[in-house]
């Protein structure tokens, strides 16, 4: 469960300013993260990662609270327990498709990269329409190629939680659709719970709740 209390947060010198009294993500549950841009959606998944700090309150992510780690600390605790989608995706350009899904594995001791995990990112390649694309390097990618190329990363290792950042922002209504049905399909099998930024209101009927940060951080 993501467990999240009192929480404020604010950037230097900026007039913005984060605030969720209380926010609660289940076990395996898919919550859709909605709000105008600026309320703070983004900020928050960051928090949540411990990529941010929070200024008062706590987070809880499991057992974990990420604000209590080292630096070190946290960035293990994100490639151990966590599945990320950026907006900006944050592709390795020195590798191609294939090897940015399987980056976790090259950075995260714990993990094996075995013929059965790429065999899986092969799989995930596919199921999002990647697999004619797996030897080209970002460059030569499409942003929506990259987005999935990113959502595929996140899912690769079957992590306990995923936090994804418009991850279906660029692509067209069928693509759109096939990666939801991929990013669904791997969170149910791993009873994975899904935080998911999203401006397409269309989509709230796919997930077991949603949470306006415009309503909650009033």
């Amino acid at each position: 469960m993501i467990t999240i209390e009192q929480l404020t947060f604010h950037y230097r010198d900026s007039t913005f300013a984060l605030r969720v009294p209380r926010l609660l993500v289940a076990d395996g549950e898919r919550v859709a993260l909605v709000g105008p841009s600026g309320s703070g959606k983004t900020t928050l998944l960051h928090l949540i990662a411990g990529i941010l700090l929070p200024d008062q309150g706590t987070i809880r992510v499991g057992e974990t609270e990420p604000a209590r780690l080292s630096d070190a600390g946290r960035r293990a605790f994100r490639i151990a327990t966590l599945g990320l989608v950026f907006q900006d995706f944050q592709l390795l350009e020195c590798l191609d498709v294939l090897e940015n899904i399987l980056l976790p594995y090259r950075i995260n001791p714990a993990l094996k990269l075995t013929d059965g995990v790429r065999q899986h990112a092969v799989q995930l390649a596919r199921e999002t329409g990647l697999e004619p694309r797996l030897r080209h390097r970002p460059g030569r990618l499409s942003q929506g190629e990259k987005q999935r190329t990113a959502l595929c990363r996140a899912l690769i290792t079957a992590p306990r939680y995923v936090l994804a950042d418009e991850p279906t922002g660029n692509l067209d209504p069928a693509a759109k659709q096939r990666a939801l049905d991929v990013l669904f399909d791997q969170c149910a099998r791993g009873q994975t719970s899904l935080l998911m930024v999203t401006h397409d209101l269309s989509l709230l009927g796919r997930f077991d709740q949603s949470i306006d940060l415009a309503e909650v951080s009033r």
